[in-house]
Order: C-alpha cells, then sequence, then structure tokens
C-alpha cells in the first residue's frame, strides 16, 4: 500500500520521502531540524509548512529526493479544522490578536451552516492571513507586519473539493475538507463565519493528507528515532498526481545525461511526468509539445 514502502537500495542512495506526524507546538523547520540530527544528512526539507500550532502529516524529502519537493507542493491535502465563534483575530487562529468580539450570539442550525459550506465548495477565491508566510515583493508578509508595515495580500484562485461539517457544538464547528494547494484554512474559517454574520477563527488545525501521504502511515518523531534510515520511503510511491510515462529503455542513459527524447506516438495528457525506465524511476520529465519531445527536468541517481 501507497506510504509503507521502505525506500529499496537504489532509491536509499538517492534519499527519499518521509511520512511526519509533527506535534503540534513544533514549527515545521524544528522538524526538520531534528531529522537532520537524526539521519546525519544535511540536505533535508519539508513540502507545506504547518503552523506551529498545527499538527498532522508533514512530508519530508531527504538527500537527493528534497529536489522533488516542488511537484509534492501540487499535491491536495485534506484538513480537520475546529472552527471557533463568537472571536475574530489578526492570525486567524486563536494565538492572534482579537480584533473582534460577539459573545452573545445564536449558533447557526445544521441547515443554515450547510448551505453556506456549500458556498466554499468549488473554484472559489480567498484572501491569505496576513500572518503567513507568503512573499510580498520579495519579503514574507508575517515579516512586513512584525516591522510594523501595513500588508495588502492579493486574492488567490484556490478549490474546495469538499468541506463536510462533522460536529456542531455550541460555540464550534469541526469540518473536514480537501482542498487544493494554497489553500489557507484559517481564512476558510475566518470566510465561515462572516458568511454567517459570526466572527470566527480556526481554533485547531490537523492535516490528514497531503497528496498519497496520509495521517493512519506517518511516523512520529520517536518513531523515526528508532527507525533511523530504513524509515525512508520511495519517492515515487509518493507523486501519483503526477502522470506517469515509461521511457524507452534504449534512452535511460540519454535522459540521465539530460537528453529529449522525441515522442510523436504516445502523447502525454500532461506536461509534468513521472519518468520510468523497466520499472526503475528516474525522476521528473516535461513534455514539450511544440517539439513533442520529453525533455529531462529532475533527474535522480546521477
Amino acid at each position: 500500500m501507497s506510504g509503507q514502502t521502505p525506500a529499496g537500495a537504489g532509491a536509499a542512495a538517492q534519499g527519499g520521502f518521509l511520512n511526519i506526524l509533527k506535534p503540534p507546538g513544533m514549527s515545521s523547520h524544528d522538524v526538520i531540524g531534528f531529522v537532520r540530527r537524526i539521519l546525519h544528512i544535511k540536505r533535508v526539507g519539508h513540502a507545506g509548512t504547518l503552523d506551529p500550532a498545527a499538527a498532522g502529516v508533514l512530508p519530508v524529502a531527504v538527500g537527493q529526493a528534497a529536489r522533488l519537493i516542488e511537484y509534492l507542493e501540487l499535491a491536495d491535502k485534506t484538513y480537520r479544522a475546529e472552527v471557533r465563534f463568537g472571536i475574530a483575530t489578526d492570525s486567524g487562529d486563536d494565538t492572534g490578536k482579537i480584533l473582534q468580539s460577539k459573545p452573545d450570539f445564536t449558533m447557526p442550525s445544521v441547515e443554515e451552516i450547510q448551505t453556506v459550506l456549500k458556498q466554499f465548495t468549488g473554484r472559489i477565491t480567498q484572501i491569505p492571513p496576513a500572518h503567513s508566510a507568503i512573499k510580498i515583493h520579495g519579503q514574507r508578509a508575517c515579516d512586513l507586519l512584525r516591522q510594523g508595515q501595513k500588508v495588502e495580500m492579493p486574492s488567490r484562485e484556490i478549490t474546495i473539493h469538499r468541506l463536510e461539517l462533522l460536529v456542531r457544538r455550541t460555540d464550534t464547528l469541526l469540518i473536514d475538507t480537501d482542498c487544493s494547494k494554497g489553500t489557507y484554512i484559517r481564512s476558510l474559517c475566518a470566510d465561515i463565519g462572516e458568511a454567517l454574520g459570526i466572527p470566527a477563527t480556526m481554533a485547531f488545525l490537523v492535516r490528514r493528507r497531503v497528496g498519497d501521504f496520509q495521517l493512519g502511515n506517518a511516523l512520529t518523531l520517536e518513531e523515526l528515532q528508532a527507525q533511523g534510515a530504513s524509515a525512508l520511503l520511495d519517492p515515487s510511491e509518493f507523486l501519483s498526481h503526477l502522470e506517469s510515462y515509461a521511457l524507452n529503455p534504449l534512452r535511460e542513459k540519454a535522459f540521465r545525461n539530460g537528453l529529449g527524447t522525441g515522442e510523436r506516438e504516445n502523447i502525454p495528457q500532461s506536461d509534468v511526468l513521472r519518468v520510468y525506465a523497466d520499472g526503475v524511476f528516474l525522476g521528473i520529465g516535461r513534455y514539450d509539445r511544440e517539439n513533442q519531445e520529453i525533455i529531462p527536468v529532475k533527474v535522480l541517481g546521477n
């Protein structure tokens, strides 16, 4: 099953992925430092930053596999969040400064909530929180705020594939969502509150999935410490959101040397591809539709 296959000897030599369960109270950067110390390797990166207060799946790439992080970030994600009503904060979660308070309110009915959640399903426009790592003119928005500068966040289009109400309480909701990259759940919680006419903020967040990385298979830091390098996973198993392409084995050496391969018969549907030769994962290729050619982009194992 995807997420449980250790990297083989060849894959271990080129690095691999880790499915880490980030605990609350620890930054994503702290997790990277921990992995570096445990595996004694400097080249480590992660995909999809989680706020320190949040928990859940944090994909980590080690060694040459760190070159594939940008492709992990393209994957859809699944979150479970608690929405707290009655306050709105500058950060969008309950760690921020309270901007608006409405202690006396009537919790909307399940039917009213369901109607509003439908409004946020599909392709929507979202304004990310200013307290984020999004760069504005080359600087992180959160850093600009700390410098006392006013930050205007540009809106972006995202896709909410599924938005489900799990639990309705007297002042909170528990929701589950599948969403595209670039989605900020803090903004989604605040927007849901605004649509219901009640200030709202995110009280807690668990990321349950990033592409093929599942919460049920995630390793605690203690488990990683016990397993060490044997916990590394084959990178190719976690890129299923990219189309697979079988290269002519006679062109493997050329691909590894950065040379393109003409392809005018088996035209791929996508431009970004997982490239294999004889079942061996070689790396990422790009299909040049103008010249009808597979171009190497990220080659592993060289």
